[in-house]
């Protein structure tokens, strides 16, 4: 690997023809990379927009995750954000910062990342900037299309709405305590810390079967649904007995590394599952993990304030 050319050795353009040659876009796009900007076809006459950011040594470690990894985590976050509002990404913008001396093969590899988990959505890479950086920073945008349905804000819970959720809890949170603590084993709680698996389609499931607020666990449930509360002008109650599952899955993990599966079923993020508050029962798949009731707007866990770990700080 030695004469890997770096990203200096090649340039800019050479390394963007190796990261978007041999792509294949969806139909929606009618103008991809290669020219000044992109041009997608929005069949609804609106878009939803989201940007995320990942840093090293912030949200990854390359000791720890590959150019691959790193690449789908990227836009699995981005990819849950539009599905929180009821809609599915269309296309995906794409900055990427790193050190010149950066082997280009790890931008393809990290390209590679990325292409795969945007064909699972449905969507194309459509263009980007490429910048010398002192250490590695993916930024992505993504656009989504709401199917013509109103977008599902967080806005719109009240009294007497379940609360339900798609996808696992506190698998993230685990895998980076047992990264971080050099505990082998636990290979599927790992990997999913470096890689969360967005419930793709269950937000235009949710919206159709008539959810009044969602957002995706990127924080923290806790974290998450306080911004429901807050937004709503509602309490929400969390109950333990609905969430037990999730907690027995980490009951081992708990045990290996010292800590209490709750922290992390409650306030761990990066999972991306979707919670909603629906009026009926929730669609198939999904599963009732509490109410929303009268009261201040916070979230409580059986009736009571949680004072465990409440989620993920951008600035602490």
């Amino acid at each position: 690997m030695g004469n890997d050319p770096t990203m200096r050795e090649l340039g800019e353009f050479a390394v963007i023809d190796r990261v978007v040659a041999d792509r294949r876009q969806p139909a929606t796009v009618e103008v991809g990379p290669g020219d000044d900007a992109a041009v997608i076809s929005v069949p609804d006459g609106r878009v939803a927009v989201s940007t995320d950011m990942l840093v090293e040594g912030r949200h990854f470690l390359l000791h720890w995750s590959t150019p691959h990894d790193i690449g789908r985590k990227a836009i699995a976050q981005n990819a849950a954000d539009i599905e929180a509002m009821g809609g599915r990404p269309s296309a995906y913008v794409v900055g990427f910062g790193a050190p010149s001396d950066t082997p280009a093969r790890h931008a393809a590899e990290l390209s590679d990342g990325m292409w795969e988990e945007a064909a699972k959505t449905g969507a194309g890479i459509v263009g980007g900037d490429l910048v010398s950086s002192p250490h590695w920073v993916v930024s992505v945008t993504v656009l989504g299309d709401l199917g013509g349905r109103a977008p599902v804000r967080r806005d719109g819970a009240r009294p007497g709405a379940v609360v339900a959720v798609v996808g696992e809890l506190g698998r993230s949170a685990a895998g980076f305590s047992l990264w971080d603590k050099n505990i082998g084993g636990f290979k599927e709680l790992r990997r999913q810390h470096l890689v969360p698996e967005p419930p793709y389609g269950q937000g235009r499931v949710a919206a159709e079967a008539g959810a009044i607020a969602m957002t995706d666990v990127s924080d923290g449930l806790v974290a998450d649904l306080g911004h429901i509360a807050r937004a709503s002008g509602v309490a929400v109650d969390l109950s333990l007995a609905a969430l037990a599952a999730d907690h027995d899955a980490l009951t081992q993990a708990g045990q290996a590394v010292g800590a209490d599966p709750w922290d992390w079923v409650l306030g761990g993020g990066e999972d991306h599952a979707l919670v909603a508050c629906f009026t009926g029962m929730p669609p198939a798949g999904w599963r009732v993990i509490g109410q929303v009731v009268d009261g201040p707007a916070e979230v409580w866990v059986d009736g009571r304030n949680w004072t465990g770990s409440v989620g993920w700080e951008s600035f602490s």
